[in-house]
């Protein structure tokens, strides 16, 4: 063996037990009592928790919106990920008009491939359908790629996604066993409202929230809902941070259907009430933090199932391009930073009594990993695994800082939270990429997940 993890508490999304785990050529080969290899290296974890490596399924790095491009290169991306205990990014790759489903991945995959600290994915955002697109559906999840994604917003930017076109991509990807997300916003609406508030002078970030708040999200989860459910066809509710549209995917699912809603850390820590701060233009990011009515709905879907997953929509600015719109909500770049404070964040909630630790892996590790097809390859501690591992301190007392995580953002919306409890080390198929708050990774080390839905 190369390396034995000796004395820690294993924590999966079933089982709480204390084992040794051996790793040999980044996989994980044996669990046992008592393991012994004089020549492998021995990693103490005793009085420490052990975990699978946390997967974030929604991540836009190095994309460009707003007039501008999120600041986190697929290298500080994902060496901020390593830094938080994830070792699987997903990104969106946005098809281009003109370009197919799988030449859009591997342009991606070109720009990621020589910079990724730990593995990584793609899904597929649908920009231009055209009956060749859909012929290649079935292309696209022979070469790996099994899940796509439309947003029901933007528009303006040429990204939108109109019912029809939802139908159709629905239907095909039930067709050819892939999974459709959505972004579920109703654009009209928000359009509608921006303009009324601009006329009016209302220019803060409190508007930005105003412009799209809970019923305008609700009513998009709800017809992106109803067309899944007549074609009976799988469908993943990216960022859901709305009470209604909560009740309507439990509704869903207590019926059968195949419904997946994944929600965030900043919804569950944050509420609107941070658009009227003095640096709300920060905290901007689509759909927008809703009220605490949605917060606790939010919660106790993470207690009943109805939340699936937890991930980020990690697409951080800069702090000068939030300022872009100090005086127009409208030209505030959308989207915060998040990958690293995941799972510390949602580990620490679990170390206070919240939940339980397995829910935790069981929501940003496991669920991940079998819907989008990556299972049991990543999201458990399983003999044939990738040895993708967290040695997790439940003593430790963290405050985040932009000091303290390693992006390249210059803010966190995070700055100042206590949390009880961080990762120590992290493991990337067997490779130590991070410990005590020390990057050892390095990019190039990330290879490409090519996945199978089952």
């Amino acid at each position: 063996m190369d390396v034995i993890i000796k004395n820690g508490i294993i924590i999966t999304a079933l089982e709480t037990y204390k084992a040794d785990i051996g790793i040999k050529n980044g996989k994980i080969v044996t669990i046992a009592s008592k393991l012994d290899d004089s020549s492998a290296e021995i990693i103490d974890a005793s009085g420490k928790y052990v975990l699978p490596g946390a997967i974030d399924g929604h991540t836009h790095l190095q994309m460009p919106f707003g007039g501008t491009v999120s600041s986190d290169s697929y290298e500080a991306g994902t060496r901020a990920a390593a830094c938080g205990g994830t070792t699987t990014v997903f990104d969106f790759a946005i098809q281009q008009k003109g370009h197919g489903l799988i030449q859009t991945a591997k342009e991606r995959d070109a720009l990621c491939a020589p910079q990724a600290c730990v593995d990584y994915a793609f899904h597929v955002v649908i920009t231009d359908l055209r009956p060749e697109i859909l012929d290649e559906f079935q292309d696209s999840v022979n070469f790996g790629v099994p899940s796509f994604k439309v947003f029901m917003v933007y528009k303006k930017e040429g990204l939108m996604a109109d019912d029809g076109m939802l139908y159709s991509v629905l239907k095909k990807s039930k067709e050819v066993g892939a999974i459709l997300a959505v972004h579920a916003e109703n654009p009209d609406l928000i359009d509608i409202r921006t303009e009324k508030f601009l006329k009016e002078g209302k220019t803060s970030a409190w508007y930005h929230y105003l412009s799209r708040p809970e019923f305008v999200e609700a009513e998009a989860d709800k017809r992106a809902i109803h067309w899944a459910k007549q074609l009976d066809a799988p469908l993943y509710i990216v960022h859901l941070a709305n009470k209604e549209g909560m009740e309507e995917v439990k509704k869903a699912r207590d019926e059968g259907y195949e419904i997946y809603a994944e929600t965030c850390p900043q919804y569950l820590y944050f509420t609107n009430e941070v658009f009227k701060r003095e640096d709300g233009r920060n905290f901007v990011c689509s759909p927008p933090m809703k009220g605490q009515e949605s917060q606790d709905a939010l919660w106790k879907g993470i207690k009943t199932g109805d939340i699936a997953t937890i991930a980020t929509d990690h697409c951080p600015f800069q702090s000068y391009e939030k300022d872009w719109g100090k005086d127009d909500f409208t030209k505030i770049p959308n989207g915060c930073a998040g990958i690293e404070n995941m799972y510390p964040y949602m580990l620490s909630e679990a170390n206070k009594g919240r939940l339980s630790f397995n829910k935790v892996v069981e929501i940003c590790s496991t669920n991940p990993a079998k819907i989008y097809g990556c299972a049991p390859q990543k999201g458990s501690i399983t003999i044939g695994g990738d040895a993708d591992i967290v040695i997790y301190d439940p003593t430790k007392e963290f405050t985040i800082s932009q000091n303290n995580m390693h992006s390249d953002s210059d803010h966190t919306i995070w700055e100042g939270v206590k949390l009880k409890g961080y990762p120590f080390m992290t493991f990337s198929r067997g490779k130590l990429v991070y410990k005590d708050g020390e990057f050892l990774g390095k990019p190039g080390w990330g290879k490409f997940l090519r996945r199978k839905r089952k």
